[in-house]
Parts: C-alpha cells; structure tokens; sequence
C-alpha cells in the first residue's frame, strides 16, 4: 500500500516539475511511427522529420529484451496519429530534431526514464535545463525499484553498448581489409601483394607455410616451409 501511495505522489510531482515551458518555438506535430525507444518519426506542418528524444538514451534493439521493450513502451506512450509538442534542442549530426516531447503537459523524455525504460544521456544533460532535476529523480527512482533497464545486475549503458560495436566493427573491417590485402602464399602472417622482392634475411617470420607460387622464394627447398633456417 506505502509503494504503491509513494509511486503516486512521486509521479505527481515530477509532473508538476516537467510543465511544459511556454517558449516560441515549441512546435505542435502528429506522430508518425516510433524508430526505437529514444527516436521518432512525426509531422509537423508540412514537413515530416525524424526526432531524437533529448536527454535521455535507450537500450539498443540489439540489447535484447531491453532494447524492444523499450521501443514497445514508446509505441505506446505515443500511439501514430498522437497530438505532441516539441520543445527543440539542437539539430544533431545524424540531421535529426533532438527535442523534448510533451502530451499535454507530460514529459515523455522523464516518463521513459522514470519507467527504466530509457536512461539519463548525462553528456548532453544541459540541452534539459527545465527537466534536468526530474530526469535525475526519475532515474534514481527506476533504479532502487530495479525497473525494467535496471533489473539487470550489470546493465551495460547504451552508449558503452554503441562504443563495443563499432570497436568490433572497425577491427573487423580493418582486419578483413589487411587480409585482402595479403599474399595469399603466405597464409601464417601478412605480406602485403606487389611488395618489392624480399629474402629471409628481410623478414624476421621463420618455418612457415608457404604456397604455390612463392613470388618471393622463401621455399628452396619445395617442402612448403618458407625459412627453414
């Protein structure tokens, strides 16, 4: 009865917190589809752009079931053909609206992070002046109820998650890259193609495999073993 009493009264006052601020260029727009749980697709005057949610940072869809789930709760908060108002930030370098979203005066941002369904984007933090301490509470409150995101016992940040790919995207490229670039007679180690005529003396590899043709003539002895002294 107490939890239940207290997620009432904390959520009434991160409402009250997160009153949408009249400015001039709040602007008025109409759901389109929803990306993943921090990124949508809306229609605002004749225009349709694609908006990323300011402030916060959802599980990736390939943090699976954190990712969908998350994704799931904003399909829901903001149904296609939903009335919001955006509250602008900045434009990002993906050309996407970063913004602020309200249904009537609700914070959807600080609703997704209160739920543990998105987490507080502390890096660009200050883009929130007016929702900056609700956000903060939000997620502090998702944490000690261990809600959704934060059920698991080492939750991995959606940006350390982002970071990890593109490590082992970059290395694998790279990777794939120098191996095409290789002599493929010397599978054991990387000679790059076209290099100039080298000897043993040159390499410091020894008794590797070598295969037909040797263009460098590593194997005298035609036993298919570069080196050998």
């Amino acid at each position: 009865m107490f939890s239940k009493f207290y997620l009432i009264a904390f959520s009434s006052l991160l409402l009250a917190q997160t009153m949408l601020p009249v400015v001039a260029n709040n602007l008025n727009a109409t759901i389109v589809s929803v990306g993943d749980g921090d990124t949508i697709r809306v229609r605002t005057g004749n225009k349709t752009v694609t908006v990323r949610l300011a402030c916060i940072d959802a599980p990736e869809m390939k943090q699976s079931p954190w990712g969908q789930q998350s994704s799931a709760r904003l399909k829901q908060l903001l149904p296609v053909g939903q009335a919001i108002t955006l509250r602008p930030v900045e434009t990002d370098k993906y050309k996407r609206l970063v913004a602020e979203i309200y249904v009537g005066n609700r914070s959807i941002n600080v609703n997704m992070v209160q739920e543990g369904e998105a987490v507080v984007y502390r890096q660009y933090l200050k883009g929130c002046p007016q929702s900056k301490d609700s956000l903060l509470q939000g997620e502090n409150y998702a944490k000690q109820q261990r809600l959704a995101f934060w059920s698991q016992s080492n939750p991995v940040m959606p940006w350390d998650f982002r970071h990890k790919t593109t490590q082992r995207t970059t290395s694998a490229l790279a990777q794939g890259q120098q191996q095409n670039n290789c002599d493929p007679a010397y599978p054991d180690f990387c000679i790059p193609k076209n290099s100039p005529d080298l000897n043993c003396r040159d390499i410091s590899q020894r008794r590797f495999k070598v295969l037909p043709p040797d263009p460098h003539g590593f194997d005298r002895d035609g036993d298919g073993i570069g080196c050998e002294r």
